[in-house]
Formats: structure tokens, sequence, C-alpha cells
């Protein structure tokens, strides 16, 4: 019952400031997701993108794959904040978004998708550098997944078979 509240109570804000015309700040997205954490003992997957971005896309698809996306529900609270929209599509960018990624590492010369793994609290716990300067963004070649696979191990009770079904879809990024 409290998730469905904690849901609703998300959707409403979200609804209500689109009715408004005004797209939810970085705070406004997160703090329902940080609750729906905390009550469900879980992570948080918060992933920078943009609506341009096909690497951001890659990400999502992958994500959603149907051998993916109930391991990484059963582990992570996912959502996203957008930035570096283009200029006719900046009223979609989360204010405070920016900030957040520049805070945590992300920036310019870093792409998107850029993403972090939170704790119930904000945390930072990973983010998408698998070595300074360099972003793993939509993983994709073996140093990229072998990264975000070792994230998912360090803040998940994903098994390592798991891990292996999630290693061979992100693979399939490769390009």
């Amino acid at each position: 019952m409290k998730k469905i509240l904690i849901v609703c109570s998300f959707l409403m804000a979200f609804i209500c400031a689109h009715a408004q015309g005004k797209t939810p700040s970085a705070a406004e997205v997160l703090q329902p997701v940080y609750a729906q954490a905390a009550q469900e003992g879980k992570n948080v997957l918060l992933i920078f993108h943009a609506s341009w971005c096909g690497w951001c896309h890659a990400m999502d698809t992958s994500l959603q794959d149907k051998a993916v996306k109930p391991l990484i529900d059963k582990n992570y609270v996912t959502t996203h904040l957008t930035v570096y929209e283009s200029k006719d599509k900046k009223a979609l960018e989360n204010p405070g978004a920016l900030e957040l990624l520049q805070q945590n590492g992300g920036g310019d010369d870093q792409g998107i998708p850029y993403w972090l793994v939170m704790d119930k609290n904000g945390k930072v716990l990973a983010n998408s550098q698998y070595k300074p300067g360099s972003n793993s963004g939509c993983p994709a070649n073996e140093v990229e997944v072998a990264y975000f696979i070792s994230v998912l191990r360090k803040t998940s009770s994903l098994n390592e078979d798991q891990l292996k079904v999630i290693e061979k879809r992100f693979r399939m990024n490769e390009r």
C-alpha cells in the first residue's frame, strides 16, 4: 500500500508540474525515488539523458530488455534526469539536473548517458566513469561492460548468472 501511495504521490507531482507547463526539478524527481528506494530496500540508478541521444536510447533499450528489466527492477529504482537538450527542447531539461551531473563527475567532456548509483539517501555509490575522465555511458565494449557489471555486483544482490545475462545484453550494444 505504501508503494502505491509513493508512486501516486510522484505521479501527481509530475502531472501537476506538467499541467502548469513546468518541468519538474531534479529534486522533485528524486524525492519520491529516494522514498521508494528506502521503502523497498533498493538503491537508485539515475541516468542523465537527452531526447536526441542515441546512446541514451540504447541504454534504456538494454535496461528494458525482457531478460534484464526484472533483474534491474528487483535491485534498483531507476529514474532519469534530462540535460543537454537542443535549443528548441530546452524546456524538457530538469532544473538542477546539470548541476547535479557536474557535482558528480559528469560534464560537457563526459557525454551522456551518464549514470549514478545512489543509496536511498542520495549518497553516490558509483558513477559511470570506468577511469577518471572516461564515461562508460551506455556500456558496450568489453571494458565498459565489465565496469558496469562490477558496479552492479557491488550495489545489488544480483548473482553471477544474473550478471552474465546483463553483461550479454549490454555487449550487444557494441558498434
